[in-house]
């Protein structure tokens, strides 16, 4: 349950204590999100700041009979559990109060409780993308894409120890080694470092939960918080996996690892679809070489409607892949566990599927660690790098990637933090270029156009007079003041950059459909639509002819003129290109993205236009 977070307060808990550990082991049988408090006010901080995920409560009898009644109608807390050794004293005043559940005094009815209380209309949707083989490269899934942009982006970033403490600033009680949650900022960094990254990660308190949300949603605002750690723990897995596998008695002994989770049939569906293709799992991922264990995982998500049951069986040979995995054994927090980790989003091949299970839906998969050799995993990084060129380095990287996820608000943290050190003047232009398109993005027009204009003054003087980079300053500034309803000014600009592009660029380059679609939103605002239909028309014809069928740009064009042939009331021709426009989009762009959201939008919209029409003809 990843959207689902399970607290256990009580003062007087202890990590180290048996105890302690067995109910903690326990609690991880059911659910991954589990965080341990000893402090009442952290405690209720984090549940009010928390806001993606439904809050489960194990509060202890004499804590909660008087902490309820100032939590109890907190929006994001969902359940309250008592557990306690006076099962008869705490039920008479919990009855009172409709989320706590019930008292329990043992374990095992606490978590089978817990379980049967979970929504069941919410499968595992562990973070895993699907690449079926001879795929176009086009048609990628987006997260597949923008995870490994993200991973490789990152480990090019030096963190500091100010990065460790921003963390702990906005996320306190997660990285202590005192179970009475020290306030020291300082003294939590040491600690930090005393312990290694795979230690903290199998510790069993939230951050492994917490980074695997993220990945699976691509938050941007948690990910840019947790870099330090994504890249610490990266390079404990690599530093590690040198020590056991190369050059060691490990290196050529081709050994099995097991994994049971359950899948959601629609997820379960493609994996059917891509046996001889790739998959990825785009989060640290953590295997087992005790087949049963897994198997029981795989069994018990078979026994919810909504999932099928997968025992994932991953072939792994250490001399054929330089793929970091680690085994876990006394670098984890519990040493007796016999784990295997993976690091984030590495890519398996899939093999083969069969039925294990009888009268349920419990499947063995069979998958390989891709090889060093593999020349069709080989060809897609290769293209994912080239189709998603981002300029710059480290941060600046990030920033561009977060724009182009659609999360512009954490992507200003980063340009106004690099803003603020920069002394050089290309860099400074660079700089204004992207809070620029942040503005943009924002609504706040006229501040993007000082910054647009900042960044051309500065650049102006760095790049050479026909550098790419300024003829899209001209079509971002043209952008901003369409925006702003100015279209004189837009089109002045505009024509700059077109003119710029064709005495430096083929007549087919795609930054030449890109000024031909914002001339032709220009005249579609202006009212002039047979103007707009022929400029949207050469840029649809470039785009057909110099990018792949899927690709974004192409969906730009086709939504920009079904709203021209929707303004003009010919909704059929509307209907056709609006749909196209989200057919693409769907194969192009992450889920949550504007553009999708934005175009779904414009569909619903014409096609009631086109219902109603229908209406009229009738009548």
């Amino acid at each position: 349950m990843q959207d689902v977070v399970v607290i256990w307060l009580d003062n007087h808990i202890d990590h180290n204590y048996p105890d302690c550990q067995l109910t903690l082991t326990q609690l991880q049988r059911i659910v991954d999100n589990v965080i341990i408090f000893t402090d009442n006010d952290e405690c209720v901080e984090f549940i009010i700041s928390n806001n993606h995920h439904r809050v489960y409560l194990i509060i202890s009898g004499a804590l909660g009979q008087y902490l309820v009644r100032c939590i109890h109608d907190i929006p994001q807390l969902h359940s309250i559990f008592i557990f306690c050794q006076n099962k008869s004293y705490h039920e008479q005043w919990a009855k009172h109060w409709n989320k706590i559940k019930d008292v329990f005094i043992d374990i095992i009815s606490l978590c089978q409780a817990i379980q049967i209380t979970f929504p069941q209309d919410e499968p595992d949707t562990a973070p895993i993308s699907f690449v079926p083989s001879g795929k176009r490269l086009d048609q990628l899934n987006p997260s597949f894409m923008y995870t490994q942009l993200f991973k490789e982006i990152s480990l090019t970033i030096q963190f500091q120890d100010k990065h460790i403490e921003e963390f702990i600033k906005h996320h306190p009680g997660l990285i202590t080694l005192d179970s009475k949650h020290s306030s020291d900022v300082k003294q939590l960094v040491r600690e930090y470092h005393a312990e290694k990254p795979i230690w903290w990660y199998t510790r069993g308190t939230s951050l492994h939960s917490m980074l695997n949300y993220a990945l699976r949603i691509m938050d941007g605002d948690i990910l840019v918080r947790m870099g330090f750690f994504i890249t610490d723990l990266h390079r404990n897995i690599e530093q590690l996996h040198k020590e056991q596998f190369v050059n060691t008695s490990w290196s050529s002994l081709v050994f099995t690892v097991y994994r049971g989770q359950g899948l959601s049939h629609t997820d379960f569906d493609e994996l059917r679809n891509t046996i001889g293709g790739l998959m990825s799992f785009n989060n640290f991922f953590s295997t087992s070489t005790d087949r049963d264990v897994s198997f029981s995982y795989a069994e018990s998500s078979a026994d919810n409607p909504r999932l099928v049951g997968i025992l994932f069986t991953i072939r792994v040979d250490p001399s054929q892949s330089t793929t970091p995995f680690v085994r876990v054994g006394n670098d984890g927090h519990f040493s007796e566990e016999i784990e295997v980790l993976f690091s984030m989003h590495t890519v398996f091949r899939i093999h083969d599927i069969k039925v294990i299970g009888t009268g349920r839906p419990l499947y063995e998969v069979n998958i390989s660690l891709t090889l060093d050799s593999d020349e069709e995993f080989r060809t897609l990084t290769d293209h994912i790098r080239r189709e998603n060129h981002i300029d710059g380095k480290g941060w600046t990287r990030l920033g561009q990637l977060l724009i182009e996820l659609g999360q512009p608000d954490t992507a200003e943290k980063i340009y106004d933090t690099l803003l603020n050190q920069t002394l050089d003047d290309s860099d400074e232009g660079v700089i204004c270029h992207q809070l620029g398109r942040i503005r943009d993005q924002q609504g706040l027009f006229q501040e993007a156009i000082t910054l647009y204009t900042k960044s051309l003054m500065l650049l102006e003087k760095s790049l050479p007079v026909n550098h790419p980079t300024l003829a899209t300053l001209y079509v971002n500034i043209g952008l901003v003041y369409a925006s702003m309803g100015d279209y004189p000014k837009s089109l002045e600009y505009y024509g700059k950059a077109l003119s710029f592009q064709q005495q430096s660029l083929p007549e087919k380059h795609p930054d030449l459909a890109t000024s031909y679609n914002n001339i032709g939103l220009v005249y579609s605002s202006m009212g002039d639509y047979p103007k707009s239909i022929e400029y949207y028309g050469k840029a649809l014809s470039i785009q057909q002819q110099s990018l792949p069928e899927n690709h974004p740009h192409l969906a730009t064009s086709y939504n920009n003129i079904g709203l021209v042939y929707d303004s003009m009331g010919d909704y059929p021709k509307a209907h056709f290109y609006c749909e196209r426009a989200v057919q693409i989009v769907k194969c192009s762009l992450p889920s949550n993205h504007p553009d999708l959201l934005m175009y779904k939008r414009n569909l619903e919209c014409v096609k009631d236009a086109l219902w109603r029409s229908s209406l009229t003809h009738i009548k």
